[in-house]
């Protein structure tokens, strides 16, 4: 991919994929490169994400589905996902002027949802058959 071309409004650009590449495992054996662009990967798992489609239906010009999943469930596994989202929270904080960590969790009643409803619905089910 050329400078900051983007063919999906969902493709990192080039400043957000220096921030990413770092934070993404290496190549497990360094003899043999990897045969596809890790950042293709991620604009594949970027554009599954905001567009909400199968697996099977991503679009011919990203790589293999099967590829992008084994990708995305490997690094869901190791725990890569949260490291990318964790490490951009802090950087992002740092440069608002904020300490890295937050200091306190806020939780309102209105965004709260409970599984309460007065009663087991299923018990009162099986009596009426």
């Amino acid at each position: 991919m050329s400078a900051d071309v983007c063919v999906y409004p969902t493709d990192l650009t080039d400043e957000q994929w220096k921030l990413i590449e770092p934070l993404l495992p290496k190549p497990k054996c360094k003899r043999r490169p990897r045969e596809v662009p890790l950042r293709e990967i991620i604009n594949a798992i970027l554009y599954l994400l905001r567009t909400g489609c199968a697996w099977r239906l991503l679009p011919h010009d990203f790589p293999k589905w099967q590829t992008v999943y084994t990708y995305f469930r490997r690094w869901r596994k190791a725990g890569v996902w949260e490291k990318v989202h964790d490490t951009l929270r802090e950087k992002t904080r740092r440069k608002a002027g904020r300490k890295s960590k937050p200091s306190a969790a806020i939780v309102d009643s209105q965004s709260v949802k409970t599984t309460e409803k007065g009663g087991g619905a299923g018990a009162t089910m099986r009596g009426r058959r």
